[in-house]
């Protein structure tokens, strides 16, 4: 038996932009605020801390994205249960692509990633709000 790895991430990313629309930030900023469009910031916790993120964003972490989609889930968010086209983004766009592809897999068929993430949205001066723990 073998431990090595058949696939590596970039291989993984590669397909998961075959199943999942990858946007650009520019189209990502023109959909910013727009009805039926919601953002959903996948990164840890920390790094919301640390660098704020988009306005409007609903925070999901990667950890728990499949189970808060899942209405049979006893995790499950009501935000994913609507009718709304999902805009999902990282800190550099990797993690987004997994993400979305999972999602869209599991049946949702509104479903980018932003390229780049979070850190092309910064380069490109994109609107960021401090992070407000939800109470």
């Amino acid at each position: 038996m073998s431990n090595k790895i058949k696939k590596g991430i970039y291989q993984l990313v590669e397909e998961a932009n075959q199943v999942v629309e990858e946007i650009s930030v520019e189209r990502a900023k023109s959909l910013l605020g727009q009805e039926g469009i919601q953002f959903i910031d996948i990164r840890d916790i920390r790094e919301l801390q640390r660098d704020g993120l988009i306005p409007g964003a609903y925070h999901c972490p990667r950890g728990m994205l499949e189970f808060w989609v899942d209405p049979e889930s006893p995790y499950a968010k009501s935000i994913f249960q609507k009718d709304l086209t999902f805009v999902l983004y990282c800190a550099g766009g990797l993690r987004s692509a997994l993400a979305g592809r999972a999602i869209v897999e599991m049946g949702l068929d509104r479903v980018m990633h932003v390229h780049g993430g979070f850190g092309a949205w910064r380069e490109a001066e994109g609107a960021i709000v401090e992070y407000q723990a939800k109470r």
